[in-house]
């Protein structure tokens, strides 16, 4: 298992005796986040809308799941058959039956073009709305949210489980934001018997009683280290971001956001026993628990070979269980008009299968799908051709969905933020899914 923010924050120079105390009151308990409090000591106003972001990385079949071209030869139609949905004359493929089912409770675009084929620069692109720039490091959603809104609770703002987003054109990432509005990564597996989160969870033999004997120890050197130190500022703000982490790690609702085997053995059972199942149901938890940005990622997506097996056998069965059950238990809870359920993934694949029984990337079709929020249920807007290539009706790209997730979020549509060196930075540069507004 492997929890972090990010692997520069594991570096630790110039250990004294003041660092010695906190390293034995906060790494010694496996936090090694305190930068990512850097700048967000302080809550601001409350955020009214929160969102949690289902990523598909590699690129998820628009062919095979809510597009099928049933009357398309079988060399673009492929394997499966296309069934019927709870939207009159709205068919998916019959390897997402439950989808199907409750259609009715989610809005489908099949109307979007990535512009893109590429994978990384893909991550960087649709999870931010702006065009990969190498002079400009532009930020992902959860970040920028962390950047406007700071900390509603001890949690972090912005939070993601699993470790699947590519990273090396900075996707994913806060980008000019700095790394204090990086995604906190959860990697550990939500279904795993005894799951814990290493950063937040105190090794075996270490207890909260010694927690606190370590801060009262730090603060006594602290007291005697301050009567000759001069930067007596910069102490202060040291001190206040291993608070912050201390505070986390404390915090009641820490505790209870992560306490997944609380659940009744039933709500698991609906989300389904299974990794991307149980971190759906851990994303509503921290939602619940003042956690304003959870993304959900998973992997497996760049189906080059055996498409239809991989997507029938291993990658779809536990997204169509678990996708449609979250936003269920929104609702049910009284939660999805505040939360905002966002799937999306790098780009479509190739209407043509290819000689390996695979689909490949496709820069011109995919789909996206949207709930919560506002965000009409049972809406399907947008067409593409009679072999799902190109779009035919309601066009929209990568920037439009980003400018309907922000102001769904209620961020401003001048959004704007600085880069370490002072120059303002637009952040939005779409137009919102008005049929989604």
């Amino acid at each position: 298992m492997n929890q972090r923010i990010d692997d520069a924050y594991k570096n630790c120079d110039g250990v004294s005796r003041r660092g010695f105390l906190q390293i034995g009151a906060l790494s010694g308990l496996g936090l090694s986040f305190t930068d990512y409090l850097r700048g967000t000591a302080q809550a601001k106003p409350a955020n009214k809308t929160n969102c949690i972001l289902i990523w598909t990385r590699g690129g998820t079949s628009h062919h095979d799941t809510f597009d099928p071209k049933p009357d398309a030869p079988v060399s673009v139609r492929g394997e499966f058959n296309a069934i019927d949905t709870a939207i009159p004359g709205v068919q998916f493929t019959e390897i997402v039956p439950n989808f199907a089912k409750h259609a009715d409770k989610f809005a489908l675009l099949r109307g979007w073009n990535p512009r893109n084929g590429s994978h990384g620069t893909a991550d960087q692109w649709v999870m931010s709305g702006r065009r990969f720039n190498a002079a400009v490091a532009y930020p992902t959603y959860g970040s920028v949210v962390s950047y406007f809104h700071g900390f509603q609770s001890a949690l972090p703002p912005f939070i993601q489980l699993n470790d699947h987003v590519d990273r090396r054109f900075g996707g994913g990432t806060s980008g000019i934001l700095g790394l204090e509005h990086n995604p906190f990564v959860i990697d550990a597996d939500a279904n795993a018997d005894n799951f814990s989160v290493r950063d937040i969870t105190p090794p075996e033999g270490v207890t909260f009683e010694r927690v606190d004997r370590r801060r009262n120890a730090l603060a006594k050197i602290d007291a005697l280290q301050r009567r000759a130190d001069l930067q007596q500022d910069a102490l202060k703000a040291q001190d206040e971001y291993y608070e912050a982490a201390l505070n986390m790690i404390t915090a009641p609702e820490t505790k209870k956001a992560f306490d997944i085997e609380s659940e009744e053995d039933a709500t698991r059972d609906a989300y389904g026993r299974h990794r991307f199942g149980q971190s759906c149901l851990l994303a509503r938890r921290l939602v619940e628990s003042g956690v304003q940005f959870v993304t959900v990622t998973d992997g497996g997506w760049d189906t080059h070979q055996n498409n239809f097996k991989s997507l029938k056998d291993s990658r779809l069965p536990p997204l169509d269980q678990a996708i449609p059950q979250l936003i269920m238990d929104l609702e049910e809870r009284g939660l999805l008009e505040s939360t905002l359920v966002v799937w999306l993934t790098d780009f479509g694949r190739t209407p043509k299968i290819n000689s390996a029984s695979g689909r490949d990337h496709w820069a011109s079709t995919g789909f996206a799908m949207m709930a919560g929020a506002g965000v009409p249920a049972g809406h399907v807007l947008g067409a593409t051709d009679a072999e799902g290539g190109y779009v035919s009706k309601d066009e929209y790209f990568s920037e439009d969905i980003a400018t309907t997730i922000y102001q769904k979020l209620g961020m401003p549509s001048d959004l704007i933020a600085h880069s370490p060196d002072g120059r303002p930075v637009q952040l939005i540069e779409g137009k919102p899914i008005a049929e989604w507004m």
